[in-house]
C-alpha cells in the first residue's frame, strides 16, 4: 500500500545546500531598491540614484567580507564566478606568461569548476588541467598538490572551501602557502561556506566565488572576489563595467538583496551554528536509532561543515530513497547522479574512495537559516519505511 503524499504545507525542506529560503531582509531590500529607476551607468539624476543604491550595496558587501570594493565583481551566481576564475584568469595569466599553461583543481570540486577546467584541458588556449586527488576526509592531498605545482606551470589552483556534497572543509591556509611558494593564484568556491564556517582571511585566497541563493538572496546574483592585480582575459565585450571583466548593466536591486542576505548570514554566526549543531545532533541520534548500520561519510566533525549531513545507508538505493522521502513530504538530495538513464555513484564519493556498495545508498541532508526541529522530526518519522522500501528496490535491481 502506498502512503499518501504529505500536504504541501507540511513539507520538511532539508536541501539548503541546493538553495536556501529567501530571507525577509533580502526580499525587503530588493523591493525597496527596485523602486529606484535608472541605469547605474547613466549620468542623469535617475542614473546617479541607481548608482548610489548599487554603491551602498557594494560597500556593505565589501565591509562584511573585509575587502576593498575594488575586489568585487558581481556575477549571476556561483557558476559564473567559477567560470571567470577558471577560464578568464588562466587565459589571462597564459597571455601574460606563456609558461603558465596549466590549472590544478580538486577532484571533488563543484562541476562549475571541474567542467570549466576540463574545457580548458580539451585544448582551449593551450591550458592543461591537473586534477588533484583527495584523502578520505575529502581534503586535497598535500603531496599531490606539491607535485602538481612543482614545475611552475600552474596558473590557478582551485579547491572549494566547503564541498557541496559532503561538507568537507579544505585547509585553505596550507594550500595558500603552497600556492605562494610556486607563484600560483589560489581560487576557492566558498558558495557553501558563508555563515557556516569561517571564510578565509583577506589575502589567503586570490579569488573567491560566492552565490546569493545559498545565503537567502534571490537566485541570479553572486560575486567573484578578485585581487586587483589578477589578470583576466576578455570573455565578453561591452561597456567595460566591472574592470572590463563583466560588461553589462549592473543589477542594483539584486546587489542590495545580496548585501542584506550576506549581512544576515554573517550576523551572529555562533548562534546560527549552535542551532544547526543541535538539529544535526538530534538528526544523527535519530538515524542511529533507526538504522545502526548507517554511517556518516565524514564522522569527524572537525573535517566538515555542520550544515551538511552526508549519510551512507548500506543496501539502500539512493534514487528510490529520495522518491520515497519526497512522497512523505521530505525534500533532500543524494550522492548519486543520473546520466543517460544510468545511475552511477557520485564522482565526489568515488574520489574519496567510498566503497560503491555504500555510495549507492548516499543521502545528503542540509540545513539552513530557516531549519526547524519539526523538520528533523518529520524526516525521522518518514525514514524507516522509506529505507525499508528503498532496500527492497536495491535488492530487486541486484
Amino acid at each position: 500500500m502506498v502512503s499518501p503524499s504529505a500536504p504541501a504545507d507540511q513539507r520538511a525542506y532539508l536541501d539548503h545546500a541546493a538553495t536556501t529560503i529567501l530571507r525577509p531582509e533580502a526580499r525587503e531590500a530588493y523591493l525597496e531598491a527596485s523602486q529606484v529607476a535608472g541605469n547605474p551607468s547613466s549620468m542623469h539624476t535617475a542614473g546617479r540614484r541607481a548608482r548610489a543604491v548599487l554603491d551602498r550595496a557594494l560597500e556593505q558587501i565589501a565591509d562584511l567580507l573585509g575587502v576593498p570594493v575594488s575586489w568585487l565583481i558581481l556575477t549571476s551566481g556561483g557558476t559564473e564566478a567559477d567560470h571567470l576564475a577558471l577560464r578568464a584568469v588562466p587565459l589571462g595569466l597564459h597571455a601574460a606568461d606563456p609558461a603558465r599553461d596549466a590549472v590544478a583543481v580538486a577532484a571533488t570540486d563543484h562541476p562549475a569548476v571541474l567542467a570549466t577546467a576540463r574545457s580548458l584541458g580539451s585544448g582551449e588556449g593551450g591550458i592543461a588541467v591537473r586534477e588533484l586527488p583527495v584523502d578520505a576526509a575529502g581534503r586535497v592531498r598535500g603531496d599531490a598538490a606539491q607535485e602538481a605545482l612543482a614545475d611552475g606551470r600552474v596558473g590557478v589552483l582551485s579547491a572549494a572551501l566547503v564541498n557541496n556534497e559532503t561538507g568537507a572543509v579544505q585547509d585553505l591556509a596550507a594550500l595558500s602557502a603552497l600556492a605562494r611558494e610556486h607563484g600560483t593564484l589560489l581560487h576557492s568556491d566558498a558558495v557553501q561556506a558563508v555563515g557556516h564556517v569561517d571564510l578565509p582571511a583577506p589575502g589567503t585566497v586570490d579569488l573567491m566565488s560566492l552565490s546569493g541563493h545559498k545565503i537567502g538572496a534571490p537566485v541570479g546574483v553572486g560575486a567573484l572576489i578578485a585581487r586587483p592585480e589578477v589578470p583576466f582575459a576578455p570573455l565578453s565585450t561591452g561597456g567595460g563595467q566591472q574592470r572590463g571583466v563583466r560588461s553589462g548593466t549592473l543589477d542594483a536591486a539584486s546587489a542590495a538583496a545580496f548585501a542584506a542576505a550576506l549581512q544576515a548570514a554573517l550576523d551572529g554566526p555562533e548562534a546560527h551554528r549552535a542551532h544547526v549543531d543541535a538539529l544535526t545532533e538530534r538528526l544523527l541520534a535519530g538515524v542511529r536509532d533507526i538504522d545502526p548500520s548507517a554511517r556518516l561519510t565524514l564522522p569527524d566533525p572537525t573535517t566538515r561543515s555542520g550544515h551538511i549531513v552526508h549519510l551512507l545507508f548500506p543496501g539502500a538505493d539512493a534514487e528510490s530513497l529520495l522518491f520515497l522521502l519526497d512522497e512523505r513530504g521530505v525534500d533532500a538530495s543524494a550522492g548519486s547522479a543520473c546520466s543517460a538513464g544510468v545511475t552511477r555513484i557520485s564522482p565526489v564519493l568515488e574520489a574519496m574512495e567510498v566503497p560503491e556498495a555504500e555510495a549507492r545508498g548516499a543521502l545528503r541532508l542540509s540545513l539552513g537559516w530557516s531549519s526547524t526541529a519539526a523538520e528533523v522530526e518529520q524526516l525521522l518519522s518518514a525514514l524507516p519505511e522509506a529505507l525499508r522500501r528503498s532496500r527492497a528496490v536495491a535488492a530487486f535491481k541486484a
